[in-house]
């Protein structure tokens, strides 16, 4: 798909990964809606940064667990561009609770995470859908984390929510196909991110030590897999996995 003049939604656009899909599909072309739950100053400072690749680009408020905000912010997407071809589901939240801790991995921790790791993407996926499919294309791209494929990560819940976006990613394929082609990519620890620093120093630095190239993975490496995901046109219900060698090793 030529991504030049196209619309993307990115969730957590205001995020230390968000902020880097932006630039990565605005240096194509795409205009850009930042969304953001909180943050209304960091989410306007990036929308005006865009600028500079000649692209519009607008913030927009939405809590992606609550569904008619998802549907106003759509709208009002719409309404702002015109058109609507492409979804990058990074919105997250996590909360460091060891495995063993089961006493405070508590319902309203579970819940608040898989809410917003998890329902939220299938919230705005359904919102947009519709649209993507009435102009003929779209591309929608869901981050989930290495914590999804193992027992691994800052939670249990953290990595039952990224394992559920996996699969997510493969269901929505066979639901949109063949005008919207769904894909993910799971990224290993990412330093600079708000997901990084609510990990303990000791988990940020075994994950360093546990890849085989000895460090964190790059955002920028998957800011331009998440560009690729959006201008294929074969490629959909896959999860591409960027974490410097550490799952396979």
């Amino acid at each position: 798909m030529d991504l030049k003049g196209t619309v993307a939604v990115v969730t957590g656009g205001n995020g230390g990964l968000g902020q880097r899909i932006c630039h990565a599909l605005a240096a194509q072309g795409c205009h850009i809606a930042v969304v953001y739950a909180r943050s209304k100053e960091q989410a306007e400072a990036v929308a005006s940064d865009l600028s500079k690749h000649q692209v519009s680009a607008a913030p927009f408020a939405c809590d992606v667990t609550q569904r008619d905000q998802v549907h106003r912010m759509v709208d009002d997407v719409v309404k702002r561009f015109g058109r609507l071809d492409i979804l990058i589901n990074d919105a997250a939240y996590n909360k460091s609770i060891p495995f063993k801790d089961l006493d405070n991995l508590t319902y309203e921790e579970w819940t608040k995470i898989i809410d917003i790791n998890l329902t939220g993407p299938m919230l705005v996926t359904k919102a947009v859908a519709p649209i993507m499919k009435r102009q003929g294309q779209g591309r929608i791209v869901n981050i989930s984390s290495v914590a999804g494929l193992g027992p691994t990560g800052s939670s249990i819940a953290y990595a039952v929510s990224k394992a559920g976006l996996i699969h997510l990613t493969k269901c929505m394929a066979v639901a949109l196909a063949p005008e919207v082609l769904v894909n993910c990519v799971a990224p290993g620890l990412l330093e600079g991110t708000r997901a990084t620093a609510n990990l303990r120093p000791e988990q940020v630095e075994a994950g360093r030590k546990g890849a085989l190239l000895g460090k964190a993975a790059d955002k920028d490496d998957c800011a331009d897999q998440v560009v690729t995901m959006c201008r294929t046109n074969t490629m959909t219900g896959q999860t591409l996995v960027i974490d410097s060698g550490r799952t396979f090793h």
